[in-house]
């Protein structure tokens, strides 16, 4: 397991954990669930299971519950953010005592439409256009795992309307309606970002 503490007291982690750390109320979770689901529920729970066992070791055992608009919440006293993502092979996961938190992780896409990016980076979509593809691609990720970090912290899923947060492609952190958010570059090959309240 790799850990980060990318801001006091809000930490990233991603890699393999112990599954010896899930609770039954996890495994209970991912009983008749597709195989692939099951798998990556289970995978993200064993990192937060982790990463907590680190960072806030009383809150390691506390149930998981599914809060506003499908946020995992701590359902224990101590009530820590908390935010997992998957995308293909990857799982990332966030921590953060007494705020909330969201994180995302994304797989830049092959193909990328113009529509797309105009939607998601209007501002800058003419200067991504010119950069090489493989480059476009990963720097317009960039970009949405900020905006999905925002609205996950947040609580308002896609009804935050992602796309409208403003993302420059060449800033690595900023900050969005009481968040701040940072693009997490030195953690895996792929694009990460996470945001989190200013003040608890």
């Amino acid at each position: 397991m790799r850990v980060l503490e990318i801001s006091p007291e809000v930490w990233v982690a991603t890699g393999e954990a112990s599954t010896g750390r899930l609770t039954p109320a996890d495994l209970a979770t991912a009983r008749g669930r597709p195989a692939w689901r099951a798998r990556q529920l289970l995978d993200g729970r064993a990192l937060l299971r982790g990463l907590l066992a680190e960072v806030s070791p009383d809150s390691a055992d506390e149930p998981v519950m599914t809060g506003h608009n499908g946020k995992p919440v701590l359902a224990g006293r101590s009530m820590p953010g908390i935010s997992i993502s998957h995308d293909g092979e990857h799982t990332v996961v966030a921590v953060a005592p007494g705020r909330r938190v969201g994180v995302d992780v994304q797989v830049p896409p092959r193909h990328l439409g113009h529509a797309m990016v105009r939607r998601c980076a209007a501002p800058y979509a003419n200067h991504l256009s010119r950069m090489p593809a493989p480059l476009r691609h990963t720097v317009f990720t960039e970009i949405w795992t900020v905006q999905e970090a925002c609205v996950k912290t947040d609580g308002t899923g896609i009804g935050g309307r992602p796309w409208s947060i403003d993302v420059p492609p060449h800033l690595d952190h900023g900050d969005w309606r009481g968040l701040r958010w940072r693009k997490v570059r030195d953690l895996i090959d792929v694009p990460v970002a996470c945001a989190w309240e200013a003040t608890p």
